[in-house]
C-alpha cells in the first residue's frame, strides 16, 4: 500500500499545504497542536473536501480536484478510529463489533469469510472476554480496542487513529500499545498514524511525515526523521530485542547492535523486537570507560559529527553501525577535547528510558 497525497485546504486563517508519499506499514503524521495533522486525515477520510489536490491510496484515487473526482467517505473503504471510542452505547461489544462487520457488506448483510474475520479480529486485539458488555462497563483502554476491532471488521484498505491514546491515562496507553503493535505486525492493515507523542511513534511507527504550520517539513523512516522532529531536546531511536528478564530488579535486557542495555521491567516476550527512544539529553560522554556509577548503560562509540548549538552541542556518535546522539554544553566540547573521530564512552541512566 502506498499513500499518495498532495493537497491545498483553508480553514479561515490557517492554510493547509502539504504533499507526501507513504509506503506501507505505520505512517505517523507528527507535530503539534495545530499544526494539520487532523485536518489530513480528515481529508483523508472524506470528512473534508479540499479546495484543489489528489488523494490516491493503493493505486486508487479518492480525491482528484482537477478531474471533479471525490469519492464519498462511506465508499472509501477507510476505519477511523477517533481520540475517543465513539461506541454505540445502547449496542453491547458484540453488536458494535458486527456494526463494522455490516458497514463493510454494504448494509446487505455478511459477506464471504465474515465469521472467520469475527473471530480473527476478535482474538488479535484480546476481546473475547468483553463480547456481551456494554461500553459503559468498558476501561478506556478496552473501549479503543473495540473501536479499532470496528474499524477493521469494516474490511479497510486504510485504518486512520487521530491521537487514539491521548485520552488514556499512562495505565491505559501501556495496555493498548501491545494491540496497536499487533495489528501493525500481523493484520496487514496500513494505518496513518496521528500523534504528537515522540515514545509512541518511536515505538509504533515505520515512516514519519512532520507536520508545521500546515506544511511538511520532513517526511522518512522513523530512526532518520524523528529525532529531527524532536526540535527541543533531539534523541535516537535503537532497534533492540528483548534478550531476557530480571524480576529482581524489574529491569529487562535489551540487545541492540549498539550494545546491550538495561530499561524498566517491559511487557513485551523475550525475543520480541522493540525500539528504544534516547533523548539527546539524557547521555553523557566520558573520554575513559566509567567505573563504580549508578548508570547501567555505558555504550562505545566514535565521534561522527559535531553540530554547534550556540551554548550547546550536538555529538552524533556511532556505535558499531547504530547513531546515537548525545546534547552537551560547548564548554564540555572545549573542555574534552571533542572531534569527530575521537572514542567515546555514552552513558545512560536506564531511569531516563519510558517503560512504553
Amino acid at each position: 500500500m502506498s499513500l499518495n497525497l498532495d493537497v491545498y485546504h483553508t480553514l479561515g486563517s490557517f492554510t493547509l499545504d502539504a504533499r507526501f508519499t507513504a509506503p506501507s506499514g505505520v505512517t505517523a503524521l507528527f507535530g503539534r497542536s495545530g499544526a494539520g495533522k487532523s485536518t489530513l486525515v480528515n481529508i483523508v477520510a472524506g470528512l473534508i473536501r479540499p479546495e484543489r489536490g489528489k488523494v490516491i491510496v493503493d493505486g486508487q484515487t479518492l480525491v482528484d480536484t482537477d478531474r471533479g473526482v471525490f469519492v464519498l467517505k462511506h465508499r472509501r473503504r477507510v476505519g477511523y478510529v477517533f481520540q475517543d471510542s465513539r461506541l454505540f452505547p445502547h449496542l453491547n461489544v458484540r453488536q458494535n463489533l458486527l456494526y463494522g462487520r455490516w458497514f463493510a457488506s454494504g448494509g446487505g448483510g455478511a459477506h464471504d469469510g465474515a465469521s472467520g474475520d469475527f473471530a480473527s479480529v476478535v482474538e488479535l486485539l484480546g476481546i473475547g472476554g468483553l463480547l456481551d458488555r456494554r461500553p459503559e462497563s468498558l476501561s478506556g483502554g478496552e473501549k479503543q480496542r473495540v473501536a479499532i476491532g470496528r474499524a477493521l471488521l469494516a474490511r479497510p484498505r486504510l485504518v486512520l487513529m487521530d491521537e487514539p491514546l491521548a485520552s488514556l491515562d499512562e495505565a491505559r496507553r501501556a495496555e493498548i500499545l501491545p494491540y496497536i503493535e499487533r495489528l501493525r505486525d500481523e493484520a496487514g492493515v496500513p494505518i496513518l498514524y496521528v500523534s504528537h507523542s515522540i515514545s509512541e511513534v518511536a515505538r509504533l511507527a515505520t515512516t514519519v511525515v512532520v507536520l508545521g504550520n500546515g506544511t511538511v517539513t520532513a517526511v522518512g523512516p522513523v530512526a532518520d526523521i524523528l529525532p529531527l522532529a524532536d526540535a527541543d531536546d533531539g534523541g535516537s531511536v535503537i532497534d533492540a530485542v528483548v534478550a531476557r528478564h530480571d524480576d529482581t530488579f524489574q529491569l529487562s535486557m535489551l540487545s541492540s547492535r549498539a550494545g546491550g542495555l538495561q530499561v524498566p521491567r517491559l511487557a513485551a516476550a523475550v525475543g520480541a523486537s522493540v525500539r528504544a527512544y534516547i533523548r539527546s539529553r539524557d547521555v553523557m560522554l566520558s573520554l575513559n570507560p566509567p567505573q563504580d556509577i549508578s548508570a547501567l548503560n555505558v555504550l562505545s562509540g566514535t565521534i561522527a559529527a559535531i553540530t554547534s548549538r550556540g551554548a550547546q552541542a550536538d555529538i552524533r556518535l556511532d556505535c558499531n553501525g547504530a547513531a546515537l546522539l548525545a546534547r552537551v554544553t560547548s564548554k564540555s566540547v572545549e573542555r574534552l577535547a571533542l572531534v569527530p573521530g575521537r572514542p567515546v564512552h555514552a552513558i545512560v541512566k536506564s531511569v531516563s528510558f519510558e517503560r512504553s
